[in-house]
């Protein structure tokens, strides 16, 4: 426990909805200690989403991929280590507890190096694993665990995001162009995940999309890189009115707004579901390899839907028995939880 907190480096580098889940950190150690400054090292894809962080006071960026060859290494460790090492840290939080923050930690100037419960790829060797109350709760939880292991006092967990005035008014205007009024009720299909078995099928999206139709409730469709936009397609083709695609047509601060104004968000365990969560926007998440108590929609378990599988919270990226996890979940299981929100 440190009594006074004035330089913190946090590592949580890679992905969106990882990193959303770490954002209590920041903001408790601010809650606790006003004066403190907080450095985050991220990696690329999750940089505009720390950018729209206020408890953070320096970004440092981590471009992995530029260290996977001799050259790109030789280019960018060295200025890397030189930034990271221009100050001296009260404490090192590594909430990613990989091979990757633990290199980043062993090279941070700190006495206090502290991680997750659940440290792997021999990070804990580095840092310390903080085994809190939460070790078997809510990934959130467990991240604050850690501040608290630092002196920090948890009130209310709060994920502090400010999307920027002149972003807002641009998703605003992508949507006037794409056909959403303002005022409109909509609902937001996140309709990709990392892990293809993350994914809800295209043609139950497709069936839920309907169904808000004939509610007059538009359906819209979020999303990035070349898989999302694929599905996005494929939901198009099989909703009798298409949806509002706006896959890959925002960059994250755009989406956040286009969330932030949605009546509901449906989606499976990633990024900007975890987003709607953060905002405080109604949200139903469908879940399959990852498990409720760890991973649900923070604040929101309750509308989480797990697969009706034993298997479920197997935590595997690819279904050994050549399943589709989600396959079960049906269109008529999320009207029901719907219907239970209202």
């Amino acid at each position: 426990m440190t009594e006074d907190l004035k330089t913190v480096l946090i590592v949580k580098l890679s992905a969106m909805g990882d990193v959303i889940h770490a954002l209590p950190v920041s903001y408790a150690i601010k809650e606790t200690f006003p004066d403190a400054k907080v450095t985050w090292v991220v990696e690329p894809p999750s940089l505009d989403l720390l950018k729209m962080n206020p408890c953070v006071d320096k970004i440092l960026l981590f471009k992995k991929k530029d260290f996977r060859t001799l050259k790109g290494f030789m280019r960018e460790f060295f200025p890397f280590k030189h930034e990271l090492q221009e100050q001296t840290y009260d404490a090192v939080l590594d909430l990613q507890g990989l091979f990757k923050s633990a290199a980043i930690a062993f090279f941070a100037k700190s006495n206090i190096k502290l991680g997750i419960c659940n440290m792997r790829e021999m990070s804990d060797k580095v840092s310390k694993p903080v085994i809190g109350e939460n070790a078997q709760g809510h990934i959130v939880e467990r991240y604050l665990d850690t501040a608290r292991a630092v002196g920090c006092v948890v009130g209310n967990v709060t994920f502090p995001i400010q999307i920027p005035v002149d972003e807002s008014e641009k998703a605003r205007k992508i949507m006037d162009h794409a056909g959403i009024r303002e005022g409109n009720p909509y609902v937001v299909f996140a309709v990709g995940a990392n892990w293809a078995n993350k994914r809800w099928d295209t043609e139950k999206f497709a069936a839920l999309g309907d169904w808000f139709y004939q509610l007059a409730v538009v359906p819209v469709l979020i999303g990035s890189g070349a898989v999302d936009e694929q599905l996005a397609k494929e939901i198009e083709s099989k909703m009798e009115i298409p949806p509002i695609n706006l896959v890959n047509r925002t960059n994250i601060p755009q989406i956040a707004h286009v969330i932030r104004t949605a009546r509901l968000i449906i989606g499976g365990d990633t990024g900007p579901v975890h987003m709607g969560a953060a905002l405080g926007v109604r949200t139903i998440m469908l879940m399959g390899p990852t498990n409720v108590e760890r991973n649900g929609p923070f604040n929101q378990l309750q509308n989480a839907i797990e697969v009706d599988r034993t298997c479920k919270g197997c935590w595997k990226r690819s279904c050994p028995k050549k399943e589709i996890c989600l396959e079960k979940i049906t269109v008529d299981v999320v009207k029901d939880k719907i219907a239970s929100m209202a």
